[in-house]
């Protein structure tokens, strides 16, 4: 398995491994006595810069008289809370939680820290109980890229510093054999889950999922991703090419869609009329036809399919259609029939809930999620029971044929070709990255 990634250098470090040090060690050589607090310019620290500072830090190193080990205590802004409240919580003097939101405000926008913000804390309790706590550093993430660091000089003062990582934007290529499913061995190669979940819905406009894909079957995902000097990913792009069993499948919008598609190499719209499952991931552990009842006991027929799944697992669509009934259904529990086009009607059992917005009437979109798996009705265990009517008569859900797609022409395929060369170029790459920015809190007066 060969798979691009750009973020493994040796001596990357991630801004929290600076806060730890800088907040906790360089601060608390500077604790020794109390001093008006003196709010300082913001500095801008580089990701390059944080090693060396961080090992001024460890060679400065010693104890405030009078104080104990600091701990870290983690903080979260609660509904209805300040800033300053919240830092209150940790359990310094009020005059000191004024201080360090003064600090912060000289800079930054307090106002905009709202409910739900969490932030890391270090606080020092004094020995032997005499005198108020002490708050050592505070580290606070202010956007995808940035954080800010408290903490005090060698003078008591309270010192403000704004981390920026650098942000770089790759194209990832993922390369791999199939290891228990597309699933699993896609995360463990690095895809994140939205890229995964768009692929899965791809390869299942050709493929079942559960029958047709075996260990040795290899898989190619390429996509686009946001990541940090330390890694982190901090916005999940889209997928750009997908290839499973030798279909291939190209991103590419044309000049008059609302959105983009995916294509072959010809050009050819890979999106057939249905879907061969309604699941990202499963099983099939009840086919279609005679079977012995799991409750009753009883032989009779089974007029659907069972997909083996976790409660909480997604039910797409698998075609374009309009609600028709989304209510409790006797044995089935939880039941969502969708109309399509062709006479066919798809039906859903033993859900769990149905998704945002799901109700009789609504129009939904091929690749949506309707539903989520579980367990309602006269059912054994979480599973998906799947059922396709063709005319008002029930069949076999795996032999519904499915309508090719479109294929393009004009200038459309002239630009679909330059973008299935550039994607082309990437996998024999490996991939690629370049540099980007990204953005932070608002800062006062910005």
């Amino acid at each position: 398995m060969a798979q691009f990634d750009p973020r493994r250098q040796p001596m990357r470090l991630a801004p929290h491994i600076f806060t730890a040090c800088a907040a906790l060690v360089v601060a608390m050589l500077a604790g020794r006595v109390y001093h008006p607090v003196r709010a300082e310019v913001p500095v801008a620290v580089s990701a390059e810069s944080i090693t060396q500072l961080e090992a001024q830090a460890i060679a400065a190193a010693g104890t405030p008289v009078g104080m104990g080990t600091p701990e870290a205590i983690p903080v979260q802004i609660r509904r209805g809370e300040t800033f300053e409240q919240a830092v209150r919580r940790t359990g310094i003097p009020d005059e000191e939680a004024r201080a360090v939101t003064q600090t912060i405000a000289n800079a930054y926008d307090v106002n905009e820290l709202r409910a739900g913000l969490r932030f890391e804390t270090a606080i020092a309790q004094p020995r032997g109980g005499r005198g108020g706590a002490r708050l050592i550093g505070l580290t606070m993430r202010t956007g995808p890229a940035s954080q800010l660091t408290v903490s005090r000089t060698f003078d008591g003062a309270l010192r403000l510093r704004a981390i920026e990582e650098k942000v770089t934007h790759e194209t990832v290529v993922v390369r791999s054999t199939v290891k228990g499913s597309i699933y699993a061995t896609a995360r463990q190669a690095g895809a994140n889950g939205q890229v995964i979940r768009k692929a899965t819905q791809l390869f299942s406009h050709k493929f079942d999922l559960d029958r047709d894909i075996r260990a040795s079957d290899e898989f190619v995902l390429v996509f686009s991703q946001t990541v940090t000097e330390s890694g982190r990913v901090v916005e999940a792009g889209e997928l750009l090419y997908a290839e499973l069993k030798g279909q291939v499948f190209y991103r590419f919008k044309p000049a008059n869609a609302s959105e983009a598609q995916y294509f072959d190499a010809s050009g050819k719209n890979m999106r057939s009329a249905f879907m061969r499952t309604p699941l990202d991931r499963a099983r099939v552990s009840s086919s279609y036809g005679y079977r012995r009842h799991p409750i009753s006991g009883y032989r009779r027929m089974h007029q659907g399919i069972d997909f083996a799944a976790s409660t909480g697992t997604a039910v797409l669509a698998p075609a374009d259609g309009v609600v028709v009934e989304a209510r409790r259904w006797g044995g089935y529990g939880n039941w969502l029939r969708i109309r399509h086009a062709n006479g066919l009607e798809t039906g859903y059992a033993h859900l769990s809930r149905y998704g945002s917005g799901i109700r009789a009437g609504v129009r939904v979109r091929q690749g949506q999620v309707v539903a989520y798996v579980g367990s309602t009705g006269a059912s054994t265990g979480p599973h998906l029971h799947y059922e396709i009517w063709q005319n008002g008569r029930r069949i076999n859900p795996s032999g519904v044929k499915t309508q090719e797609g479109t294929i393009l022409g004009g200038a459309d395929l002239a630009a679909f070709r330059a973008e299935k060369t550039r994607i082309d170029r990437v996998i024999l790459s490996g991939g690629e990255q370049r540099p980007t920015t990204a953005g932070g809190l608002r800062r006062v007066g910005a």
